[in-house]
C-alpha cells in the first residue's frame, strides 16, 4: 500500500513534533525521580524551575517552527500527543493510580499552551507572509 503525499504532509511532522515532545521530556525532566527534603521537613520535587522552564522553552522552539512552516495542528497534536505518552510513561509507577489526574493536565496544558502558540504564529504569518 502506497502512502499518498498529503497523508505524508499531515502525518510526518506531527510525528516529528511528538518525538521532540517525548525526547525533551526525557532529556528535562525524566532523569529526575528523588524529592527534595529540606532541613525544615519540607518536601518539593522532584523536578526544579529551571527543568521545567527547559521542557517549556524546548516545545516552544519546535511549536513555533512547526507553525511557522504551516503545520500548526501538527504541532499542537504532536505536543500534545508526546507530552502525554511521555508522562504517562514516567509516572506509570505510581502505585496510588492519581498519576492520571498529572497525566490529564499535562495533556490539557501541552493541548492549551501549543494551540495559543501556534495561534499567534498563524496570525503573524497573515500579517506577514515568509518570503522563500
Amino acid at each position: 500500500m502506497r502512502l499518498h503525499r498529503p497523508v505524508l504532509r499531515a502525518t510526518v511532522p506531527a510525528l516529528v513534533v511528538a518525538g521532540v515532545a517525548m525526547a525533551a521530556w526525557a532529556a528535562w525532566l525524566g532523569w529526575d525521580q528523588g524529592y527534595d527534603v529540606r532541613g525544615d521537613g519540607a518536601v518539593s520535587g522532584p523536578y526544579q524551575v529551571w527543568q521545567v522552564a527547559g521542557l517549556a522553552g524546548t516545545l516552544l522552539a519546535a511549536v513555533c517552527a512547526a507553525a511557522a512552516r504551516g503545520h500548526s495542528a501538527a504541532a499542537v497534536g504532536g505536543t500534545t500527543v508526546g507530552l502525554t505518552l511521555a508522562a504517562y510513561a514516567d509516572w506509570s509507577d505510581d502505585a496510588s493510580g492519581l498519576f492520571i489526574v498529572g497525566v490529564g493536565l499535562v495533556m490539557v496544558g501541552g493541548f492549551v499552551g501549543s494551540a495559543v502558540v501556534s495561534a499567534v504564529i498563524d496570525t503573524l504569518r497573515r500579517e506577514r507572509p515568509l518570503t522563500r
